[in-house]
């Protein structure tokens, strides 16, 4: 059985799944409050089915990319539950929970696109269901030239149809929205899970630099 949580956007997003079923799944909006939500969300959720921590195997959580602030509100806690309880937690793209959504089956080239601030789109290509490259920030109604799909390929998600038509190649557009991060989140984080493999500590997938800029006044001396 694997719990998975995301607070990656403005929303608390959980499910339990064993195997193929899903136990429960909550996904409650909110634009802020997320680090105070999560964990009686979770408490909840398991009290309902009435589970334990202990009956965990696995931790999923969404990695991003999204809201700073967020992001590290779930991988912590995803990183010290597993510790905790000594099992994996598996860390799973925006990217990945977008296929999961809508086309976990797929095996044609994909762009898979996610909204970023102020008009812009987060995209990161796909080959067999595999990323095949890093993500990068776009412009959705003017793609960069070297930004490439071979033809037959689609692109997924947001603004797909404006990215499809600024391509230098016949792009297919599949426009598509997250509505829902816990389930997609949950069955990729599973289908990871089954593989057997062994998995690196999740970390929050940063594609732009913070909007916060660094204090200018000097760090405090330490005293030993």
């Amino acid at each position: 059985m694997i719990l998975a949580f995301d607070t990656s956007g403005p929303h608390c997003a959980a499910a339990l799944v064993r195997g193929d079923r899903v136990l429960a799944h909550r996904h409650e909006p909110m634009k802020k409050g997320q680090a105070e939500a999560l964990m009686p969300l979770i408490a909840d959720m398991m009290e309902t089915e009435g589970l334990t921590p202990a009956d965990l195997a696995a931790i999923g959580v969404g990695t991003g990319p999204g809201n700073f602030t967020g992001l590290r509100i779930a991988v912590s806690a995803a990183r010290g539950m597993a510790l905790a309880l000594g099992v994996p937690a598996i860390g799973v793209t925006g990217f990945e929970i977008m296929r999961g959504a809508h086309c976990p089956q797929a095996a044609t080239p994909q762009l898979v696109s996610l909204p970023g601030p102020r008009g812009t789109a987060y995209v990161q290509p796909f080959r067999g269901g595999a990323a095949v490259g890093p993500p990068r920030q776009i412009d959705p109604a003017d793609p960069p030239a070297d930004l490439e799909l071979p033809e037959g390929g689609e692109v997924l998600g947001h603004e797909a149809a404006a990215i499809a038509y600024g391509l230098a190649s016949d792009a297919h557009p599949r426009p598509a929205v997250l509505l829902d991060y816990a389930l997609p989140l949950a069955r990729s984080a599973m289908a990871k899970f089954a593989t057997g493999q062994s998995f690196q500590r999740p970390a929050p997938l940063y594609v732009r630099a913070a909007d916060a800029a660094p204090s200018r006044q000097a760090a405090p001396v330490i005293l030993e």
